[in-house]
């Protein structure tokens, strides 16, 4: 199987925001930035198509088992110079091959990537989350841990951008709960905090049941300005590294930017739809964010 073409259906089919921020990479870039997005979409699929709980925790078990068989990989390591009969093993999954064969140093990342895992996990051992502090752990494993993959394949190195990625990560994160606010419903999850949604007089039946009221639109207006307040805050913290390694997450804040400003523009009318934007939008959006 070819890797390179997996991923790519896998991570950013056309017309999806992935599809249009990978396109700033730079093209030697592209091979692993697209990996970077496949593995995020696999354990994104586990989640949403496991029916039984057991069942996505063994398949997140072997993800994690499946990322620690890149440690055995030293920065000057390939795949066919790894002794299949030594400690450990080689990756197996068409999206840890391409890891394998695009990471610098794929042992060095091994930690990054088994965190995102453990973040999903936490999506079959919970439904809700109590406060933002809570929510926060897990964005930052599963949005601040992969913007910053993003971030250091990208080139950036500096500590004060790689913050600002794992920053920006969180805030996409964030946007992502504001749009998917009634799809996560449906599948049985609130991310929005139970003490938030308690101060505004939302219970989750009015989610579950799509039942707009003020009090649904005072709460998604507070979600909202949080997630675009944090990717402007996020942004400014990149501004200070080179365009071209900042392109791939500065168009996807763009794009996230731009869909927060629909939702509002549409009321929060987010229980019962899903607001999407044109391709020709986000090529524009993302084309200029890269400049």
């Amino acid at each position: 199987m070819n890797f390179d073409l997996y991923c790519q259906d896998k991570a950013a089919p056309v017309g999806t925001p992935a599809y249009y921020a990978l396109r700033q990479a730079a093209i030697g870039q592209r091979p692993l930035l697209t990996a970077l997005f496949a593995f995020r979409r696999e354990l994104e699929d586990t989640v949403e198509h496991c029916s039984e709980v057991a069942v996505g925790q063994a398949k997140l078990a072997w993800w994690q088992s499946e990322i620690a068989s890149l440690a055995v990989l030293g920065p000057a390591d390939s795949l066919v110079s790894v002794d299949p009969t030594g400690p450990g093993r080689v990756p197996a999954h068409p999206v840890t091959l391409a890891l394998a064969a695009y990471l610098p140093d794929a042992a060095a990342e091994v930690a990054a990537l088994q965190a995102m895992v453990q973040g999903y996990e936490m999506d079959l051992e919970q439904a809700r989350y109590l406060d933002f502090r809570g929510l926060s752990t897990y964005l930052a494993k599963t949005g601040g841990q992969f913007a910053m993959l993003i971030a250091r394949a990208s080139g950036l190195q500096e500590a004060a951008a790689l913050d600002a990625a794992g920053r920006l990560g969180q805030a996409l994160g964030l946007a992502h709960i504001v749009r998917e606010v009634g799809h996560h419903a449906r599948q049985g999850r609130i991310y929005i905090p139970v003490d938030e949604m308690q101060r505004f007089g939302v219970t989750a039946a009015d989610v579950i049941n799509r039942r707009y009221s003020e009090a649904f639109t005072a709460l998604m207006k507070f979600q909202l300005e949080r997630a675009r307040s944090g990717l402007l805050e996020a942004c400014k913290g990149l501004r200070g590294s080179r365009r071209p390694a900042r392109a791939t997450l500065e168009a996807q804040a763009a794009i996230a930017r731009v869909m927060l400003d629909e939702i509002e523009a549409d009321a929060y009318q987010v229980l019962h739809q899903h607001i999407a934007l044109t391709p020709l939008r986000m090529t524009w959006l993302a084309w200029r964010a890269g400049r």
